[in-house]
């Protein structure tokens, strides 16, 4: 009676069991036999931004879907349980919200994951210290790292054979069944490619579909204007040199004044470069969807976007590599006031990109 009891209860358990370790995504997704190679480009809405180069590879309907798959697919992951996507959140503006990254095992990252948007304008290298070449080589590098995914290619490449989705999804992306660690690169490389941040009310505001609050007016003025100590009721908080253009960044890498050099523990940029005079840069991040991707810098050691501007008007730390665009801190200050730095937030505000966040194409397929 007991074993016919044990029989049952593993009968009515099975599937239970199969169904937890089973991860098909939710979107519609063709399981037929005849899958076949579809190369149809994938249209994109530059809005304001320059037509960007493509390069090697262009955009397809297939190559998005499956880079879309394989950005939020744990079995990149060792132990299966994180992606992607586990450290940039959408509603996050593709963020951590975490200082750290936390990884397989609990181990945390060196430094604050950067928001994953708009990067077809990235033209100068990938990570804070500029480390990866290519998005695609990006794509593959939390993979193998120690601290966050900790698995090897091999292995992904292996468990992502074994699935029932993945390789009709090469096939359709790439011409055949064959799934390797460079197709995974590229398919990842087109669905990043495919995330644009240009809907914020600042661009409907540029494009005359909104206005701004005078708070937020304001604010703009302050963070386009110089700095001008010889003229303070004219003088600007000096934003717009280090964070301009559409993507308000500059594609360089600089050493914003963080620590003194005894205390520059994260050498950042000079770890690439092997040049002292990168000690201590890092990537010039976007400010789009500032308001989003807190704790800020490259160790996320602000909480706040008043801590940010805090530091820029009165706490730059002199060294060696400090950039001298920053050097006006170091004397007199901004010397905003409480009304400046409120409206100058209120304008970083406005590079918030609802549209973006809430994006179906975008989300998590799973």
């Amino acid at each position: 009676m007991k074993l016919k009891k044990s029989v049952v209860l593993i009968a009515l358990l099975t599937p239970l069991v199969f169904s937890l370790c089973k991860r098909e995504p939710e979107i519609a997704i063709n399981m037929s036999n005849n899958a076949a190679y579809d190369d149809t480009p994938y249209d994109l809405d530059y809005g304001r931004f320059a037509e960007p180069d493509m390069g090697d590879n262009a955009l397809t309907i297939e190559g998005v879907k499956l880079g879309r798959l394989l950005f939020y697919e744990t079995l990149l992951s060792k132990d299966n349980s994180i992606s992607c996507g586990s450290c940039h959140i959408q509603e996050k503006g593709f963020s951590d919200p975490n200082r750290l990254s936390e990884g397989v095992d609990g181990s945390l990252g060196k430094r604050q994951a950067m928001p994953v948007f708009n990067m077809l304008w990235h033209t100068n290298e990938f990570f804070w210290d500029g480390r990866a070449h290519l998005l695609r080589d990006q794509s593959l590098m939390p993979i193998q790292d120690d601290l966050e995914m900790k698995e090897t290619l091999e292995n992904v490449v292996a468990k992502l054979n074994a699935t029932n989705t993945y390789p009709a999804q090469f096939l359709r992306a790439f011409g055949d069944e064959e799934i390797t660690a460079e197709r995974m690169s590229l398919a990842m490389e087109q669905f990043m490619n495919s995330i644009i941040s240009n809907q914020s009310k600042y661009d409907k505001y540029l494009d005359g579909q909104a206005s701004l609050t005078d708070s937020e007016e304001r604010g703009r003025i302050l963070f386009s204007a110089e700095y001008n100590p010889g003229f303070p009721n004219l003088s600007g908080a000096d934003c717009a040199h280090c964070h301009g253009g559409n993507n308000f960044d500059n594609n360089r890498y600089m050493n914003n004044g963080l620590d003194s050099e005894p205390n520059q523990t994260d050498i950042g940029r000079e770890a690439v470069t092997e040049d002292p005079k990168d000690r201590a840069a890092f990537k010039v991040p976007s400010l789009r969807n500032i308001e989003l991707t807190a704790p800020y810098m490259h160790d996320g050691r602000f909480t706040t976007l008043e801590e940010v501007v805090d530091h820029y008007d009165h706490g730059i730390v002199i060294s060696g590599s400090v950039d001298p665009a920053l050097a006006f801190s170091t004397q007199t200050g901004l010397q905003l006031s409480d009304q400046d730095k409120i409206d100058l937030i209120s304008f970083l505000k406005t590079l918030t990109d609802e549209e973006m966040i809430a994006d179906e194409r975008f989300s998590d397929p799973f």
